[in-house]
């Protein structure tokens, strides 16, 4: 008897996650040398983290052979305090990645489903089908979630309703008063998870915490994955009515926070300036980029994330060609986007090299 024969029928038609390549596998498959690869794949932060963050982690070394707070006690407090919430407001994870899928344990289950845009991010959907519950996709509007079909889409099975915005990957966002509107038009039995891990990117993020406040079924996530740079670590949270987050707490494994990310987030929010530097630098290196993917022929989407969407013909044969030339982007096949890759901003020097790396490549075709 195999291990197959023993798994449960789910595994067997359950999705799995592709990341970006590795720089370290790039470099091996192409005999190339890493430090001289460029990784603009997976929208981390290319300035790196804040060197508050670096020092936190540092000082911390000599109590790893502590457990950390199973409850990230100080980090509950500074975000409740910025957020004008209660701490019991709040939950931390292994990146916000694991908050969806303690909401997939706490409310999905064979004969439910979960309502996503249809370029949204892929980690919905595979929550979905971990847990048995049907995914129902709704067609995008100019790649941005169209939160009418969405409404229109919810039936009395669904529990969760999925939004991103800024979304990936796409890059679009949808504004606070859509978003405001469409929660008062959900339904009772449904939860509104709003992701907005890309949310500091933007000068001014939809505030949804009124609505949370007024008794709305809504749970925000956000990360410090991106603009915080502490991608390597895996910390997120997420904030909702204290009554859901008793729930996910009910479903949360113990430690799931080790204490170097706690203390390297803790750092990291504290340091508002190097965040505010890093999104304006983003938003120049976007701005300059697109101009000159432009001049190259290439249509691109997504001005509010550290990110663009460039509609290149063959996304599959442009990653490929990058990574010869040194350059790791995402290919985005998985997203039914097989004509698109994804490029994250990177820094000004990164940006320059990627657009000479696409101009020779488009010379070849």
């Amino acid at each position: 008897m195999n291990y197959a024969s023993l798994a449960n029928p789910g595994v067997f038609n359950q999705p799995i996650y592709v990341p970006g390549k590795p720089i370290s596998q790039v470099a091996l498959e192409y005999d190339l040398d890493a430090k001289s690869i460029d990784k603009l794949a997976s929208n981390e932060n290319p300035f790196g983290p804040s060197p508050m963050a670096v020092q936190a982690v540092m000082d911390a070394t000599r109590e790893m052979h502590l457990y950390p707070d199973g409850s990230c006690t100080d980090l509950k407090l500074a975000v409740s305090d910025r957020f004008g919430l209660e701490p019991d407001n709040f939950i931390f994870g292994n990146g916000s990645n694991e908050i969806i899928e303690l909401l997939g344990h706490a409310f999905l289950r064979p004969g439910l489903n979960a309502v996503l845009g249809s370029h949204s991010f892929i980690v919905y959907r595979l929550v979905a089908k971990l847990f048995g519950a049907d995914v129902i996709d709704v067609p995008m509007k100019g790649f941005a979630h169209d939160l009418d079909a969405m409404l229109d889409a919810i039936n009395k099975e669904t529990r969760i309703v999925f939004v991103a915005s800024p979304n990936n990957p796409t890059g679009m966002a949808n504004s606070e008063d859509a978003l405001l509107q469409f929660i008062d038009r959900i339904p009772e039995h449904v939860i509104f998870c709003f992701d907005e891990a890309y949310a500091e990117y933007l000068e001014k993020a939809p505030n949804l915490v009124p609505s949370l406040i007024q008794g709305k079924k809504i749970i925000c996530m956000r990360t410090f994955s991106k603009i915080y740079g502490l991608g390597g670590l895996r910390v997120g949270y997420g904030y909702a009515d204290k009554e859901l987050i008793a729930l996910l707490n009910r479903v949360r494994q113990p430690f799931n926070v080790n204490l170097l990310a706690q203390k390297a987030a803790l750092s990291a929010f504290s340091d508002i300036g190097f965040v505010n530097d890093c999104r304006h630098k983003n938003e120049s290196g976007r701005t300059v980029l697109l101009e000159q993917l432009s001049d190259l022929g290439i249509k691109c989407y997504g001005g509010s994330a550290n990110f663009v969407l460039a509609c290149v013909g063959d996304g599959r044969y442009f990653f490929e060609e990058l990574q010869k030339l040194e350059t790791i982007v995402r290919p985005l096949d998985n997203y039914n986007l097989p004509d698109y890759i994804r490029i994250t901003i990177g820094t000004e020097s990164e940006n320059i090299r990627l657009v000479e790396r696409m101009k020779s490549i488009q010379s070849k075709r």
